[in-house]
């Protein structure tokens, strides 16, 4: 394959701040996070951002089929040509967001994602996932460090929020490389790092999948403010009420969220859901 700034040269290929382009074309790197991702030939991968479809070529070296959504159509005669002697790959230019998913998990099967994410997208998109999907079995992503950071934290750590709460009710949550701004075309502000998410059934029992995400929202609500405080606000709850579920779910009265482990908060939602309380 020519050099990539010649290839988007040739096509009159402008970058756009919008869509958060940033382009890898380093083939060691490409090679290294297929590998990170362990995809074999009989896996079907769904890569999200295609670019100039760098990534795309090599997952279609080690993947059964690679089906990767653009939404700049500006790219197609670009991935024409990258993906020229690909013929495992369909690309669909598409924005993901706006996909029907349990269309798409029917037609796909279990499936992997592999992708250098948007930066613009990357929280939204990661939580479409996590919240919507039955069929994904991982999540190999290229992020912002900040936002790898956030994902794996620990709780009671600066890191520590909903988002991450909100993946570990579902998958295991690693970085597994770092990778320099300098390895992008164009060299973006920030580092990035490439986490995975490992999917697996029931990580954390709970009772009722919607409650856990109220519970986790209801816990970062304000961080300055007690457990107690927002279940009050959130849930409209009396304070005898909250006292009474923090003593069933045995969290202390004082606790504040970001303290509580997604194992805790998992049980403040069981007990919200033994109450029957609701958000109204």
């Amino acid at each position: 394959m020519e050099n990539l700034a010649t290839i988007l040269r040739k096509h009159g290929f402008s970058f756009k701040k919008q869509f958060g382009q940033n382009f890898i074309s380093d083939t060691n790197l490409l090679e290294n996070i297929v590998a990170l991702a362990g995809i074999g030939k009989t896996d079907t991968v769904v890569e999200i951002g295609c670019g100039a479809g760098t990534l795309t070529r090599a997952l279609a070296a080690a993947a059964g089929k690679v089906i990767g959504f653009e939404i700049d159509e500006k790219l197609k005669p670009v991935l024409a040509e990258t993906l020229a002697d690909r013929d495992n790959t369909e690309i669909r230019f598409a924005d993901f967001m706006r996909a029907d998913l349990k269309s798409f998990e029917k037609e796909t099967g279990p499936y992997s994602v592999v992708a250098n994410l948007p930066y613009y997208i990357t929280s939204p998109l990661v939580m479409r996932f996590v919240e919507e999907a039955e069929k994904v079995q991982k999540l190999v992503v290229m992020v912002q460090d900040d936002v790898a950071r956030r994902f794996c934290a620990r709780e009671d750590t600066p890191d520590y929020g909903a988002i991450t709460a909100a993946i570990a009710l579902r998958a295991d949550a690693e970085i597994v490389k770092y990778v320099p701004r300098k390895m992008f075309y164009p060299v973006p502000n920030v580092d990035s790092a490439v986490v995975k998410l490992t999917f697996r059934e029931n990580r954390i029992p709970v009772k009722d999948r919607k409650m856990y995400r109220d519970a986790v929202r209801c816990a970062f609500l304000s961080r300055r403010k007690t457990l107690e405080n927002n279940l009050i606000s959130y849930f409209s709850l009396s304070r005898e009420k909250a006292k009474e579920i923090l003593r069933r779910a045995d969290v202390p009265e004082m606790a504040r969220g970001e303290t509580l482990s997604p194992v805790r908060l998992a049980n403040l939602a069981d007990a919200l859901s033994d109450y029957g309380v609701q958000k109204k």
